[in-house]
């Protein structure tokens, strides 16, 4: 156990570094975010100046973006195109020679950088608390156990569905238009572009059938006071379903893609 732990330790430490090193890039990444952060709470906020709309205030709306932003800075996975372009060039052979899985590999490469995107994006959630400090006077939030736990399982729903997608690289060479094509669900149906509550009745309760709500779109609304009572731990059970159905089908595709890879590179 203690050279397991060790081994992780020594994974997290290198990626970490090497996050930290290229401090200048991943902050070019954290400002891509701001754009979202700067408009749409004061486009939703101008709409409901006269009365809420889908049960959200001004000052709801400008809570639920910036805690939405927050969170998905360290939720959100997206090591599918560095997984793909390293099984595409051919230095995936090197990860299958390495003493630790796949698997675990990549989750702690995965988590140095989510724990260094939001240490970066502070500076500028502290800017738009203090701008936007007009509308949270009132603001409530929720830091129970059950919030931390949507936290973590929204991230590892991302991660597992994540590293499915990526398994789909040891079948093709290009899978970047499949990736691409993930954000499109991903945005509209997680909660990042708008609160699920926006849309209609139907639309809102298949947004719940797929995975990318329980990404960021539930941790936001437990912490925000939005889903309370029995509802959280269907949320978290629901997040652990998908958890587990997306691991298992990321494996299965892993066995199934290691008899097509073959490693030859560009």
């Amino acid at each position: 156990m203690n050279w397991t732990l060790r081994k992780w330790w020594a994974v997290f430490s290198i990626y970490f570094q090497d996050g930290i090193a290229y401090r200048a890039s991943g902050l070019i990444w954290v400002t891509t975010d701001l754009a979202t952060a700067v408009t749409m709470p004061l486009v939703w906020a101008a709409a409901s100046k006269n009365g809420p709309i889908g049960g959200f205030t001004s000052s709801d709306f400008v809570l639920y973006y910036l805690c939405m932003l927050f969170l998905g800075s360290f939720v959100m996975s997206h090591i599918m195109w560095e997984l793909a372009m390293e099984i595409k060039e051919g230095q995936f052979s090197t990860m299958l020679l390495r003493p630790m899985s796949f698997y675990q590999l990549n989750f702690f490469r995965n988590l140095s950088w989510r724990v260094i995107r939001p240490v970066l994006f502070a500076p500028f959630f502290f800017a738009l608390l203090f701008a936007y400090r007009g509308y949270l006077s009132h603001a409530v939030i929720h830091l129970g156990w059950e919030f931390w736990a949507a936290v973590i399982l929204g991230h590892l729903v991302s991660f597992t569905f994540v590293m499915m997608m990526a398994m789909l690289a040891l079948f093709t060479q290009e899978v970047t238009s499949i990736f691409e094509l993930y954000y499109i669900p991903m945005l509209f149906l997680s909660g990042q572009l708008f609160p699920i509550a926006m849309l209609p009745m139907w639309a809102a309760k298949l947004a719940k059938l797929f995975p990318f709500y329980f990404m960021t779109g539930a941790p936001t609304e437990i912490l925000i006071g939005r889903i309370t009572g029995s509802a959280i731990y269907q949320a978290l059970g629901i997040q652990c379903i998908w958890i587990v159905i997306c691991y298992l089908l990321s494996r299965l595709l892993w066995s199934k893609g290691l008899k097509h890879y073959t490693g030859v590179g560009m």
